[in-house]
């Protein structure tokens, strides 16, 4: 019997091939940088949960990593005997192999006993974190290890940080003992399976779908989905699929071709695509378009945010996964059609919030319509800048109130078949202004390289050098964003800038 972990068991129960191949071809599997700031956030949160449940910095920690699987086990089961707080504590029975986040001592009706606690960095309990508890009972339960309660602690994302307080607070609980005790012969019967799909000479022949991105984007997905059969023209372009019925056909029929949908399903925009992609012609209504822009005359700006939605906060006030503004660029087209371009980025590692709002009002100005490409993300950050500026709260306001969203213009009036159903301007850009490319952009290339590219160069240990380096960037990434939108208005209105 091959001893399994319990995040292979969890890779069971997405997917059976996901599961074959963490065991026999790991190498095949590529983390996507989205997964990667996961797994990042999950050991910072690690980190600060340590902090919470041991204050007293009492407590032992088994770097598996250090000692590997056995030794760990070994020094975890010795460890026992201390009565203090343990972390990543080992324990294998059944098949399984599991690491507990948090184990506390305390003292139960029939004796010394154990509290053991998961960390998740989401900000409720899930269902596959149930899962997760019940595997965890069944190796404890397995093992012979007596324990009182297994809960999971998730972020409360109505936590508000102070420096001077901490952390404290920033996890909530929820006690799953009852729920995952009574899963113990469910876990068992996964266990029996999952030894079964990992002692196959072949991986499972499981198609791609849904499940490859639930509850996690699985890393398999290049390798599983490259020689797959491909309808001509896959139903996966609709946008916006939303009815029932059109949904269970689609999920239903993995190859199904735009041609087999009848237009009944389809509501006007989806019969657009359809139409478009079979025929492999431009759907464009310029007369349209430059009539819904008509009354938005220059000077005009083009503005866009970039913004870091931090997990764990960092500065006074900010709450768990909030959007912090720290980056945008303005396009401005004057009323003699010069173009010109200003923008702002903070990495200085301080709450970035007021000086972002200061210089957007002095950049935009008063007056002129301000585009954006889906306005509810900028007029939202506004509204909180708004909110937590109050000396700028009326500027910030008003220019709310200038905002004008090219994307639903650019739906209306404008298809490309290589737009594949999706209206981001990173697929229209392409389609209009075949000059510009994000993919010619060295480091950041879309928003989470952003993101990401933000939380290194805030770190006190990033250099100089790379810290500049980070800042060039992100601002031709931003600048490519804001111009791609003002090349889009000259398309849609027929006119040209200067500059």
């Amino acid at each position: 019997m091959r001893l399994l972990s319990k995040s292979r068991m969890l890779a069971y129960r997405q997917c059976h091939r996901r599961l074959w191949l963490e065991v026999h071809r790991p190498d095949l599997r590529e983390d996507s940088a989205e997964s990667e700031a996961r797994f990042s956030v999950g050991h910072k949160l690690n980190e600060i949960a340590r902090q919470i449940y041991d204050p007293k910095r009492q407590g032992r920690f088994i770097d598996v990593n250090e000692l590997g699987a056995g030794r760990a086990i070994e020094l975890s089961k010795n460890l026992l005997s201390e009565r203090t707080v343990l972390f990543e504590a080992g324990f294998s029975a059944g098949g399984v192999l599991a690491f507990t986040d948090i184990m506390t001592p305390v003292v139960g009706r029939s004796g010394p006993s154990w509290k053991i606690i998961e960390v998740k960095s989401s900000t409720s309990v899930k269902d596959y974190h149930r899962d997760d508890a019940a595997v965890q009972a069944f190796v404890m339960r397995s093992a012979g290890m007596d324990y009182a309660s297994i809960s999971l602690a998730y972020i409360d994302k109505t936590f508000v940080y102070d420096p001077k307080e901490g952390y404290e607070g920033l996890l909530a609980q929820e006690n799953l003992t009852k729920e995952a005790d009574a899963r113990f012969g469910e876990v068992a019967e996964w266990v029996k399976e999952a030894q079964s799909i990992v002692g196959r000479a072949v991986e499972p022949p499981v198609r791609t779908g849904p499940h490859c991105t639930k509850p996690y984007e699985c890393g398999f997905y290049d390798h599983c989905s490259k020689n797959e059969p491909r309808a001509a023209y896959p139903a996966s372009v609709l946008p916006r699929v939303q009815s029932k019925k059109l949904k269970t056909l689609i999920a239903d029929n993995p190859l199904l071709d735009l041609s087999e949908i009848a237009d009944d399903l389809l509501n006007d925009l989806q019969r657009r695509v359809k139409l478009h992609t079979i025929s492999n012609t431009v759907f464009f209504d310029q007369r349209g378009a430059a009539r819904a822009l008509a009354k938005h005359a220059p000077p005009a700006y083009f503005m866009d945010f970039e913004t870091a939605q931090i997990a764990i906060p960092i500065f006074d006030g900010m709450r768990p996964y909030q959007q912090v503004p720290f980056q945008f660029s303005v396009h401005c087209v004057s009323r003699k059609m010069e173009l010109s371009h200003a923008d702002f980025v903070d990495l200085s590692g301080r709450d970035p919030s007021e000086e972002f709002a200061k210089n957007l009002v002095e950049v935009v100005g008063t007056k002129g319509p301000v585009f954006v490409y889906n306005a509810a993300f900028e007029k939202g950050r506004i509204q909180e800048l708004a909110k937590k500026i109050p000396r700028l709260k009326k500027r910030l306001l008003a220019l709310n109130d200038r905002i004008v969203d090219l994307l639903p213009i650019a739906r209306t009036f404008y298809y490309h078949p290589a737009q594949k159903g999706s209206w981001s301007i990173k697929d229209v850009l392409p389609t209009i202004a075949p000059d510009l490319s994000y993919d010619e952009l060295d480091g950041v290339q879309h928003g989470g390289d952003a993101m990401s590219a933000f939380e290194e160069a805030i770190l006190p240990q990033t250099l100089d050098d790379r810290r500049l380096e980070i800042e060039r960037q992100l601002q031709a990434y931003c600048r490519l964003d804001t111009y791609a939108m003002v090349r889009m208005w000259e398309v849609f209105t027929g006119k040209s800038t200067l500059g």
